[in-house]
């Protein structure tokens, strides 16, 4: 049997190739925490966390966090009791007009700003993501 973190990512993967490209883009907050889940945990060196940030920096478009965007994430934070650097990711997700954030972090479901939360691992999909990976197999 294999090692089921591994094949969170290899399932991780898959569903990013089925996806538009040009449907998805990555808040800059979630570059950084790439670069620090793959040293950390990962155990890669800064050098090759650094190279795997920049290379989804050059396969997606990157929203940067504006004064704005983390304004609107503390209301978001304070609201909803979320941490702030999720906020910041909900919240630049709206600013670049996004309908999905995928994440198996915060709560499946929850909407705000007219962005919907969908746990990509969830069984059976939501029909917004399905409906996302349907476009990506024209």
């Amino acid at each position: 049997m294999g090692d089921p973190a591994e094949e969170q990512v290899d399932a991780a993967l898959a569903l990013i190739r089925r996806l538009p490209q040009e449907a998805a883009v990555v808040p800059v907050q979630v570059l950084g925490e790439l670069f620090n889940v793959l040293v950390r945990k990962g155990g890669k060196s800064r050098s090759d966390a650094r190279g795997a940030s920049l290379s989804w920096r050059d396969t997606f478009p990157v929203v940067e966090t504006s004064s704005e965007v983390m304004l609107a994430a503390a209301d978001l934070a304070t609201d909803h009791q979320l941490g702030i650097w999720d906020a910041v990711i909900l919240s630049a997700g709206s600013r670049a007009g996004c309908r999905l954030l995928l994440s198996e972090e915060l709560q499946e479901g929850f909407t705000w700003a007219g962005v919907t939360v969908v746990n990509p691992f969830s069984s059976p999909r939501h029909a917004l993501l399905e409906a996302l990976l349907g476009k990506g197999a024209e």
